[in-house]
Order: C-alpha cells, then sequence, then structure tokens
C-alpha cells in the first residue's frame, strides 16, 4: 500500500499549485468509509485533471494486485480459522496426495496432527504472517512484503514434536507464500526451538522465525511443487536417525 500511495502522491505533485493545494486539502480532511477512502479518491483526482489515463489506471492495479496477491490471508481475524482453515486447506490444494488422519488410518489418532502421507508419515501444520514487529495496526495494515527491510517475527506455537514425523511451516507475505519441511527431530533439536513453561503443556513448545535467523533455515525451504518429496525426505533422515 505504502508504494502505491507514494505513486499516487508522486503523481499529484506534478499537479499545478492550485489543483495540487485542492486536492492535498481534501485528503487530509477526507473521512473514509468504505469503499471510498484516500487511494479511491487520489485515483479519480487524477484521472479527473488527466493525469492517468485508463490504461493507467489498469497498469497501477495490475501492479498492485501483483505485489499484494496475498493480502486477503492477512484479514483473517481468527487465529483458527487461518492456521487451520486456510493453511490446511491451502497445503491440501497443492499436495492432494495428503490425507485427513481417521482412527480407521491410524488406531491411535486422537487430532494429534493434521495429515497422513503413504500410510505412515504423520505431519503438522503450521503457519503464521510476516508483519512489521514494531505496529500496532491491524494485520493487513502492517502486512510485509517478502522484499520488505523491516523486522518481522513469526512465532510458530503449540509445537510438539512428539507427536508427528514431519512439520510443514508456511509463511506469508504479502507477495509471496514461503513453505519449510523439517522432521519432528529437526525441529525439537534446533537452538531457536523452546519449551513451553506453562501448566498442561508437556512436550509442547515453540519456534520464531525472523528476520534476524530466517536465512539459517534455507536448507529446509522447499516449494509447493517439491512438497511432497521434501516430506517424504525428511521423514527418511528422521528414521535414519533412529537406526
Amino acid at each position: 500500500m505504502e508504494q502505491l500511495k507514494a505513486k499516487l502522491i508522486q503523481l499529484v505533485e506534478t499537479l499545478e499549485k492550485q489543483k495540487y493545494d485542492d486536492v492535498m486539502q481534501r485528503l487530509d480532511d477526507l473521512i473514509s468509509v468504505y469503499p471510498f477512502n484516500d487511494y479511491e479518491f487520489l485515483i479519480a483526482s487524477l484521472m479527473g485533471y488527466g493525469k492517468i489515463s485508463i490504461d493507467d489506471y489498469y497498469e497501477l492495479r495490475d501492479d498492485y494486485i501483483e505485489r499484494n496477491m496475498y493480502l486477503y490471508i492477512f484479514e483473517i481475524s481468527a487465529p483458527r480459522s487461518f492456521g487451520e482453515s486456510w493453511a490446511q486447506g491451502n497445503l491440501k490444494s497443492i499436495c492432494p496426495e495428503l490425507v485427513k488422519p481417521t482412527k480407521k488410518l491410524d488406531v491411535n489418532y486422537s487430532g494429534q496432527y493434521d495429515f497422513f502421507l503413504d500410510n505412515q508419515i504423520k505431519i503438522e501444520v503450521k503457519a503464521s504472517r510476516a508483519v512489521d514487529f514494531d505496529s500496532g495496526e491491524a494485520l493487513y495494515v502492517k502486512a510485509l512484503a517478502s522484499d520488505s527491510p523491516l523486522k518481522f517475527d513469526m512465532n510458530f506455537q503449540q509445537v510438539k514434536p512428539a507427536c508427528c514425523d514431519v512439520f510443514v511451516w508456511v509463511g506469508v507475505w504479502r507477495d509471496v507464500i514461503r513453505y519449510w519441511v523439517l522432521s519432528s527431530d529437526e525441529v525439537s533439536q534446533n537452538k531457536y526451538y523452546s519449551m513451553g513453561h506453562h501448566r498442561g503443556n508437556t512436550g509442547e513448545g515453540q519456534i520464531h522465525l525472523k528476520d534476524s535467523n530466517i536465512a539459517e533455515f534455507t536448507a529446509f525451504e522447499s516449494t509447493a511443487r517439491k512438497l511432497v518429496d521434501d516430506i517424504r525426505a525428511a521423514y527418511l533422515r528422521k528414521i535414519g536417525n533412529k537406526k
């Protein structure tokens, strides 16, 4: 959003002084009521003054959508809706081989993991969104682009390595979705993994993926096309370490 507004303000600054002053004064006094807001006002003003054509508008729109393809995900306010409904749905859509576990498939299943693969691999999905660490704004306002220099802290919570074989982490930015695949041992033994300290969460911890340490997880990063293969590889690493 900041790039779009900066571009629009740059165009406003090319107006003759009286028109510039009028637009900026109206912008300062503007009351936004959906769907009318400062972006709509600036675009309409610039088109009215002949500073942007309909083709220019389409280009602005296409560029904005490309930079904010996944902004709608930041509008999912309920953590459960994001972490379970969206994240698991996203993974299932790109990896149809994954199946929801049942007691018929696993007699010991009681909701402790999210997916089953090859009738043996237990997979837990964790998701988080990259937002400006120092902002108190709503999620969709402080959502970061993948090239942002601002600090972020994606906290993967309620992590229980003993309950699954493989973890799939899903990280969402405004413009990209990234995936990491780790065996449960690689999570539990990671230096950033910390056990919980609250009553009743035995075997449960959390891990923070930050702007300061994300590069250390490059070896575990996957792509949509490779996820299933990388899940199998992580499982083999886990059982190989047990031999």
